[in-house]
């Protein structure tokens, strides 16, 4: 089997194992290849380790945008035939991603497919440019400013937490914003700045491909050599990102919306993904506001009745952190009441440990929810997008046990540690929108996102 476990106990499991190979292609191309033959499926999973924390400032929504033109055809595959020609080859999964960290393309094909979307890879990453065109990037720019539109300015509470993470990362940090970038960023953007951005990020020797699943143990190498192997590694690109400035007194900002109900935003810059105290904060964060037996909704959703739904998550991250919580209140309720309500409950925990029974069920949920997603072969959590997670991060990809690790030992001491050290007043970010005719978007701080 390609990972074991038995049930869901805590101490008495072994980590889930995911069997792997590691090896690199001449141009620098990362590949790891995980054999599993149950099902006559295979998971192709590319990372190009680029992202919205790569760009520079004028420079954002770069990383999403390429994600979006990767997709519009290359030297031999037609305009607008990823989809369709994946999908006639029965494909159960197809898309890509972007985050601040990576950019991410993923299909799971049947078995005899497997050619098929290793050529469709290869054939973006070594010959996209030979068919990219203006027209080509003013119909993408086109199309991702109205995803904007969509994402941000016209879904509820969307500009407020676009300045959540201006606050919480100010520029010239390349979390400064949302990944999509800005609308300015993006028409200033022209064919030659896209093209250069393309030649110094998706070049072999900057991906990571995995293959998973059940394919021919004995040619699936010289498959990949085949289509892969021919593609020129590029200059080693280097990124320019740093960590964020820590924040030395509390920020705020209040918004309107067009809303009808309040919500509050609190939020903090924590340790990077996989870092000392990561682990701590993230069942903390459950303890506080994850499902109907969490402190956060027992009190301020039943007890109180005074919010909606509350939130509390550690999003990991390689250049800090962030810790937020997030409260919408019930009709006619104050952010102000919210935020002071929410932060008692902060508070009981900094204060003194949360018990071993909370800890447990953080742990648990969290594991559960990893497990689920190892179920899969493909798709976001999947194994083979595991393997990537932890390669990327770490260089290991079967990090996976060592990550166990960290929860398993994890005291409810270390969580009231980890919240005293890091969640605090004077460290804070903290946004409120009020409903009322909605505040438009503040002005890009010089270019940046």
């Amino acid at each position: 089997m390609l990972f074991t476990f038995v049930g869901l106990a805590l101490a008495a499991d072994p980590p889930p194992e995911i069997k792997f190979e590691k090896y690199a292609l001449p141009n620098g191309l990362e590949v790891l290849l995980s054999p599993d033959h149950r099902l006559p499926l295979v998971a192709v999973d590319i990372w190009y380790h680029v992202g919205a924390g790569y760009e520079v400032p004028g420079r954002s929504g770069f990383a999403h945008l390429f994600e979006h033109i990767m997709f519009q055809g290359s030297k031999n595959v037609p305009e607008d035939q990823y989809f369709p020609m994946l999908e006639g080859a029965g494909a159960t999964f197809v898309n890509g991603t972007t985050d601040f960290d990576r950019t991410n393309y993923l299909e799971t094909v049947p078995q005899n497919q497997l050619e098929l979307a290793l050529w469709l890879e290869s054939d973006r990453m070594g010959w996209l440019l030979d068919t990219l065109t203006q027209d080509r990037l003013d119909n993408q720019k086109s199309v991702v400013r109205k995803e904007r539109q969509q994402s941000t300015e016209n879904v509820p509470y969307g500009v407020a937490e676009e300045q959540f993470y201006k606050l919480l990362f100010p520029a010239p940090h390349p979390y400064n914003g949302v990944v999509i970038g800005t609308h300015e960023d993006l028409e200033a953007a022209t064919l030659d700045d896209i093209k250069a951005f393309f030649r110094t990020w998706y070049v072999p020797n900057n991906a990571t491909l995995v293959v998973a699943g059940d394919f021919d143990e004995s040619t699936v190498k010289a498959t990949i050599e085949k289509y892969f192997g021919a593609i020129p590694a590029g200059a080693e690109p280097k990124a320019t990102t740093q960590m964020a400035p820590p924040i030395a007194a509390e920020k705020r900002a209040s918004f309107t919306d067009d809303v009808e109900l309040p919500k509050v935003y609190l939020g903090w810059v924590t340790p990077p993904v996989l870092a000392e105290g990561d682990a701590q904060l993230q069942l903390g964060a459950m303890v506080l506001a994850d499902g109907k037996s969490s402190r956060m909704y027992r009190e301020l959703v039943e007890k109180k009745q005074l919010a909606q739904s509350v939130k509390a998550y550690q999003y990991p991250l390689t250049y800090g952190s962030i810790f937020a919580v997030e409260i919408i209140g019930k009709p006619g309720q104050t952010p102000a009441r919210l935020e002071a309500e929410a932060w008692q409950v902060i508070e009981r925990l900094r204060s003194a440990p949360p018990s071993q029974a909370e800890v447990d069920r953080a742990w648990r949920g969290t594991k559960a929810r990893v497990l689920r997603g190892l179920e899969e072969l493909g798709g976001f959590a999947g194994r083979a997008d595991t393997l990537n997670y932890y390669n990327h991060h770490t260089g290991d990809p079967g990090y996976i046990a060592k990550d166990f690790a960290r929860y398993e030992s994890t005291t409810p001491e270390m969580i009231q540690a980890a919240l005293n050290t890091h969640i605090r007043k004077d460290n804070r970010v903290v946004i409120d929108v009020t409903p009322a005719p909605k505040t438009p978007a503040p002005p890009p701080e010089g270019g940046a996102k």
